[in-house]
């Protein structure tokens, strides 16, 4: 990413990166300066094909939170969805897409411990990126285990939270429950009962528990 706009400084607001194939497109956000810690966080969104994009509420939701915590935060579009140019890629080109723009993030704030976050199929695009960028932190909302293949990706080394609705009408939440089980290091994993995949009139909820559980791993202050 050698762009001249690629090197402005981390700010909030809408940013255009060149990415592997083409243009990506961000969001970005900054905590209350008195929450601020050393820390960002990149949040990977649900499957293109099927709506998903950067503005789906989960992902939202899942911003708010980490911003709650006092970490910076980019969203972004996969290839192929708003204005990141592309084609879908079946989780392959989109997991080099998160690892350009983690990248970017690193040389824009060197020394920031990076969490990587996702949902859905964004979860499965974040799991394959993190042997590549060895986050501090992983979270995995709804990881559709069954629905891709999972077998062969080796679990994080770092701490890392697995989010999962009881009643999920997409995603197995017993495979998923089973899956977690056969990791190590073992994640730490929060099912929700009465939840599906959407977290329908459960994001209020969604946003305390992962502020309640990523609240011990948290980077220093900044």
């Amino acid at each position: 990413m050698s762009d001249a706009s690629a090197q402005k400084a981390f700010e909030a607001g809408p940013l255009l990166l060149p990415g592997p194939v083409g243009t990506l497109e961000l969001a970005c956000n900054l905590p209350d300066g008195a929450l601020a810690r050393s820390g960002m966080a990149i949040i990977a969104h649900p499957h293109p094909l099927h709506g998903g994009t950067m503005h789906n509420k989960v992902v939202t939701m899942v911003e708010r939170a980490l911003l709650d915590l006092g970490l910076a935060t980019v969203r972004f579009n996969f290839r192929g969805v708003g204005q990141s140019e592309g084609v879908h890629d079946d989780g392959v080109g989109e997991t080099d897409d998160l690892v350009a723009i983690a990248q970017w993030l690193r040389a824009q704030r060197p020394g920031d411990a990076l969490w990587l976050a996702g949902f859905s199929f964004g979860s499965y695009v974040t799991l394959r990126a993190a042997p590549r960028l060895l986050p501090a932190q992983v979270v995995l909302i709804a990881p559709p285990v069954g629905r891709w293949d999972f077998a062969p990706i080796a679990a994080p080394t770092c701490p890392w939270l697995i989010v999962q609705g009881e009643e999920d009408e997409v995603v197995d939440a017993k495979a998923v429950l089973a899956w977690a089980q056969t990791l190590q290091p073992a994640p730490q994993v929060i099912a929700m009962p009465e939840t599906g995949h959407y977290f329908h009139r459960r994001l209020v909820d969604l946003r305390g528990a992962l502020r309640n559980a990523l609240s011990p791993h948290l980077p220093p202050a900044a």
